[in-house]
């Protein structure tokens, strides 16, 4: 009972730590080092911590890693983004709310691409929101859409989030990228029914944009044809088994590096910042993963994990109830933090539990997405609301008012989720026989 105690007292100076300032894989490094010092001895505690960070900077799996995020930041510093968003506008752009609805496109893309929902919503609320205030969109519907949509990009392929959550929850990945993509592209159709639902009732909020001739349609689809052949090939090719996770990622960044440079997309200076930006990005997620096992260790040793697991499974309540509780805690905690931080901070604590329960771990993984994708919009934090919020100079309320159509979509796909498992786990058991 008393490594419980110790265990639990972690955790709230985690919290505190957290709330001060003090970086999230720090906090947990730390909180993690101290606790197994007490509950151990220093020099175990010491070499379990150069052990965790060693594996987690020099394991072969993780340079996966690295190699998706030089595809992000290779896509955004070339303004791949800008064509995505000018293609999808000229085919869809002169229906009531067309803009916005190829924002939906636009930005689901980037954010498979990016991994992070703040990078999207940043980048959208520069590029897509002076585009829709120029055809007198209402600032409700584009600020609510751009701060909405970065998160679709969770479940869609080939996103980032799910390849950390395969690693965590030690999926295939392939199996995690496929049960995604269904929820995925039902709630892109979601978003587009509550635009155009919200155009036709006010028109006021979408009105109509220019008609693009067929010529001028069909003349940017080579803009956004290579980029997108590439990607269909390296998750094709990953999930039939053609490439590894990290050989799908390096053939990814060196055809994008290629595109872009034949194109002349991308210079010296965006090249150097995309290595750079990458490296910095892995370089944050590695240090959220090593900090997170070393915690790992820490809470595992206090027993908390496998006295949680048992606990919620002695208690007289459905495990729907309990799954309802687990989700709630990643809707209030993608609120406050990053997704992709408390994804990484919760989920080796939970994970057991759900296991325990006898959850399927892959539908797990789409439920915490679209959890997590619901936590960055809703108050009382709202992290992908404040961004769009600042960039925009507008309010957050009215930021928020924007969010709760597409808030309604993503809720209901939640609840279909849980009544229907099938639409998460359903097309990788057809098409990977085989873990």
């Amino acid at each position: 009972m008393a490594e419980v105690l110790v265990g639990c007292a972690g955790i709230v100076l985690l919290l505190v730590l957290f709330a001060i300032g003090v970086e999230l894989a720090y906090a947990m490094g730390i909180i993690g080092l101290v606790g197994l010092v007490y509950l151990r001895s220093t020099n175990p505690a010491v070499s379990l911590l150069s052990k965790d960070f060693f594996d987690a900077f020099a394991s072969y799996s993780f340079t996966v890693i690295p190699l998706f995020m030089l595809m992000g930041q290779i896509a955004f510093n070339s303004g791949m983004a800008e064509e995505l968003y000018k293609t999808a506008r000229k085919f869809i752009g002169h229906v009531p709310g067309g803009l916005a609805l190829a924002t939906v496109v636009g930005a689901t893309l980037f954010k498979a691409i990016t991994t992070s929902s703040l990078a999207t919503s940043a980048t959208f609320s520069s590029v897509a929101i002076p585009e829709m205030d120029k055809y007198g969109y209402g600032r409700k519907l584009s600020t609510g859409v751009v701060a909405s949509v970065g998160t679709l990009g969770f479940l869609i392929p080939p996103a980032g989030s799910m390849i950390i959550m395969a690693m965590l929850t030690e999926q295939s990945i392939g199996r995690l990228f496929l049960a995604g993509a269904v929820p995925g592209m039902i709630i892109a159709v979601l978003f587009f029914l509550t635009v155009v639902g919200w155009c036709k009732i006010n028109p006021g909020l979408g009105p109509r944009g220019p008609v693009f001739t067929w010529k001028d349609r069909m003349s940017s689809v080579p803009q956004v044809f290579w980029p997108l052949l590439i990607f269909v090939v390296i998750i094709g090719g990953l999930m039939a088994g053609f490439f590894t996770p990290t050989e799908a990622g390096s053939i990814g960044a060196i055809a994008l590096i290629i595109l872009t440079v034949l194109k002349r997309d991308l210079n010296f200076p965006a090249f150097t910042k995309s290595v750079r930006e990458s490296l910095r990005m892995s370089a944050m997620i590695l240090m959220l993963l090593s900090g997170s096992a070393v915690l790992g260790h820490f809470v595992e040793m206090a027993k908390i994990p496998a006295l949680v697991a048992e606990w919620t499974v002695s208690l007289a309540l459905p495990r729907s109830v309990i799954m309802i509780l687990i989700i709630f805690i990643y809707l209030l905690g993608g609120s406050f933090i990053d997704d992709l931080a408390f994804m990484i901070l919760a989920t080796p604590i939970f994970f057991p539990v759900v296991l325990k329960l006898g959850f399927d771990p892959v539908w797990f993984a789409v439920i915490i997405g679209v959890s997590l994708m619901i936590g960055v919009i809703i108050p009382p934090v709202a992290i992908a609301v404040f961004v769009v919020a600042g960039i925009t100079k507008e309010s957050m309320g009215l930021v928020y008012k924007g969010c709760a159509p597409f808030l309604i979509a993503l809720v209901l796909v939640l609840g279909l989720l849980f009544v229907f498992p099938g639409l998460a786990t359903w097309l990788p058991s057809v098409l990977m026989k085989v873990s």
